[in-house]
């Protein structure tokens, strides 16, 4: 793979073409050409912080980068001179999570948004003058009606007025500085800020088919650079949202808990849709740069890129396809769209060449034999991309099917997390093919056995078994799913009357009360007096953590012994006691109600997955588009490490170590081949591309470059697992270090779990 090109152009003949035609299209492609990228290196680190750095982001011009930090402070850097020329005191009281500047200001404004639930605006002309330690600034502005956290801020490019803000309270305000610099606490008496844009307090779903019903706590927004009414937001469910701010109500006040307003698509990956877990949200969501598509990163999941607009490319599905995905009657019409068919020629489309035929049949040779072999697995998967994204409308049908079953093979032999999702599509794109396939039915089979399903395997592997009676493997495969069938059914005789036998996770134990205590309020209050958190549930912990220096060191999981008591608590402070049940007879009808009369949407599909990184220990690690065209993916990792792939193959093209834990942060230069990363160290790292040869790996400060790549990504998947085995650990610490900051007991890796 490494002697395969990429699909950026030879930058030899981009250098010759601005030389004798200059163009703003080849300034843009030169920016991050992928023989730039492949050089990319730890160029210096910018000191000026006293810890972990959650937010980074440049001016419109990139000459000044802001960032902020759990030091409480806004610095602002020269990015000609590396140096660091404002530090502001910013009277936030807890941890710093997104900074901005606001465009057409001169650069004189800078925002923040922090862990106070509070939104700051800041004028760096008040500084002119003073002494270096003079960094004081009272705020321009002052905005403090959320009640929780503000994760993120956004900004509309040539609007010098507006900032909009994305807090865990479920809501997003939109703040006019012409209208107002200030607003009372949350809560006061007078408090009746009218700056609600989306109120998605009652926005959370558990699945596609589900109505909405608990707070969506946001974790991060973005606004289209290319069409700025387009609003992208993403938080603790596995939904993204796009709405239409002109298709928006007029703004409102927190006093009354209004209905979610109907969105312009959800995205969401249809594996994804229907897992039914609360700790599965999103970290980040962000627009390309043209505005054509969007990037979704998930805590303990994968980055996941797809389409804006609805149309050739685009996947859509309902809450029907993804019951009927895995039914041996059904071949899906929407998971992949079919190539335009033309006529062939040796195997080849009339559009393609025979150099680019041989190139895909040996790329899919190379694939089959470490699919035999059992050796290079990561690097067949690659090669098989390759093929597929790059090259699928070209190619004839019968090496397409060829290499989607050989694809599927890999997957399921390599398996990490969700590769059985993706070889159960790759199998029905075969089926799409050829509906008689043997390859297709068997695979098909073996992913559905991996997901636990194992009816519908039976039925495959018995249709597979149709088709080739004689073949040992898969009657061999029969028998295995059918002895699976039987120990199921047998677990399932001896589980006690009236249970299901499963232990609760802490997500289902707080999803369950927070249900009953939202349909319980609805029963018990009118509507005018509903503020913006009714009831609150109350965590006591009592943990016995082993020290055990055998145990693994990179396990985010607690050990020992974990008593845990919940209640709610109501106005007057008196705790209410959780039943235990799911509620009284009354709701339970009005939750079956509300599901019966809800008419479930439909969703955009994933087009293409990035993985090897790890996110399960931050709620604000970003995913990033690379470059004025966005033809690359970066996204930070909690191995301390930040990975780059190819946009349009998945291909990994760069590792880089840029932490002694944890990247949070990746921000590319508007127009430079620099890119800004930072993290739980309390410094920036900036990289260029300096590097004298090109290659997959290079060093950082934190430790030497590693060549084992696969390694490295094993790691990180083996933590992704853990993290979904054990699902309650990182959402029972992140409350747990809010109760911890709430007290004042400050944590300084309280950023991890931010």
């Amino acid at each position: 793979m490494e002697n395969l090109s990429f699909h950026d152009g030879n930058i030899f003949n981009l250098l010759h073409s601005r030389s004798t035609e200059p163009s703003h299209d080849v300034d843009q492609r030169m920016q991050l050409h992928s023989s730039l990228v492949r050089r990319l290196s730890q160029e210096q680190e910018l000191e000026g912080h006293q810890g972990c750095v959650n937010a980074i982001s440049w001016n419109s011009t990139g000459s000044l980068l802001v960032s902020g930090s759990d030091d409480l402070r806004v610095n602002i850097w020269d990015y000609s001179s590396r140096k660091l020329v404002h530090s502001v005191e910013s009277g936030h009281t807890a941890n710093i999570f997104c900074t901005k500047f606001v465009p057409e200001t001169s650069d004189e404004l800078v925002v923040s948004g922090a862990g106070d639930a509070e939104v700051r605006l800041f004028n760096l002309a008040g500084l002119r003058g003073r002494a270096d330690d003079d960094n004081a600034l009272t705020p321009s502005a002052m905005y403090q009606c959320h009640t929780r956290r503000v994760k993120k801020l956004a900004v509309e490019p040539g609007n010098p007025n507006v900032v909009w803000s994305a807090s865990e309270d479920g809501t997003l305000r939109q703040h006019d500085f012409r209208e107002s610099t200030s607003c009372p606490p949350a809560g006061s008496a007078h408090q009746d800020c009218r700056s609600v844009l989306l109120d998605l307090r009652s926005g959370a779903k558990r699945a596609l088919a589900d109505p909405p019903k608990q707070t969506l706590s946001l974790k991060s927004c973005d606004i289209s650079a290319t069409r700025p009414h387009l609003l992208l937001v993403g938080g603790s469910d596995a939904f993204a949202r796009l709405y239409d701010r002109r298709m928006l109500p007029p703004l409102t006040s927190c006093r009354k808990r209004m209905p979610p307003p109907p969105c312009v698509n959800y995205f969401c990956p249809m594996h994804l849709s229907e897992r039914g877990r609360t700790n599965l949200h999103l970290t980040h969501v962000t627009f390309s740069p043209n505005g054509e598509e969007v990037l979704l990163s998930y805590s303990g999941e994968h980055v996941y890129l797809m389409n804006v607009n609805n149309g050739v490319g685009t996947m859509q599905y309902t809450p029907g396809d993804v019951a009927n995905f895995f039914s041996l009657s059904n071949i899906l019409h929407d998971v992949e769209s079919p190539p335009q068919v033309s006529t062939t020629q040796n195997g080849f489309h009339r559009n393609g060449n025979a150099a680019m035929l041989k190139k895909c049949t040996e790329l899919v040779e190379l694939a089959k034999s470490s699919l035999e072999e059992g050796t290079d697995i990561f690097y067949a998967i690659e090669a098989a991309n390759e093929v597929l994204d790059a090259h699928s409308n070209d190619i004839e049908s019968a090496l397409r099917h060829e290499c989607l079953c050989t694809r599927a093979a890999l997957l399921l032999k390599r398996k990490w997390k969700n590769d059985a999702h993706m070889a159960a599509r790759d199998c029905q794109n075969a089926r799409r093919i050829d509906a008689s396939s043997f390859k297709a039915h068997y695979y098909m089979s073996e992913a559905l056995q991996q997901l636990g399903k194992c009816k519908e395997a039976l039925d495959f592997a018995t249709a597979a078994q149709q088709l080739k009676p004689s073949d040992a493997d898969i009657v061999a495969k029969v028998e295995s799913i059918k002895r699976d069938l039987q120990a199921a059914g047998a677990e399932k005789k001896e589980e006690p009357e009236g249970g299901t036998g499963r232990v609760l996770s802490l997500s289902d134990i707080l999803y369950r009360s927070e249900a009953n205590s939202d349909s319980s309020h609805d029963m018990s209050r009118s509507e005018g007096d509903q503020s913006d958190y009714d009831e609150e549930l109350e965590v006591d912990i009592q943990t016995s953590m082993s020290d055990d220096e055998g145990g693994d060191p990179d396990s985010n999981a607690m050990r020992g012994c974990l008593n845990l008591r919940i209640h709610r608590v109501s106005d007057d402070n008196k705790p209410i006691e959780n039943s235990g049940d799911n509620g009284s007879s009354g709701t339970a009808s009005s939750s079956q109600n509300d599901r019966t009369s809800y008419q479930p949407e439909g969703a955009i599909d994933m087009k293409r997955r990035y993985i090897g990184h790890c996110n399960i220990g931050t709620d604000i690690k970003q995913a990033s588009f690379l470059g004025q065209r966005g033809e690359y993916i970066a996204c930070g990792s909690d191995d301390g490490r930040w990975f780059i792939w190819e946009k349009q193959t998945g291909r990994l093209m760069k590792v880089l170590v840029g932490d002694e834990a944890v990247v949070n942060c990746i921000q590319c230069h508007p127009f430079d081949s620099v890119v800004a990363t930072s993290g739980i160290d309390n410094t920036i790292k900036m990289w260029s591309p300096i590097a004298s040869v090109p290659s997959i790996v290079a060093g950082g400060s934190a430790g030497p470059a590693t060549a084992n790549v696969v390694e490295a990504m094993e790691s990180n998947q083996q933590k992704l697992s853990r993290n979904r085995e054990n699902p309650l650990s990182v959402e029972l610490l992140q409350r747990f270090r809010m109760q911890e900051f709430a007290e004042g007991n400050f944590h300084p890796f309280e950023c991890t779990q931010s």
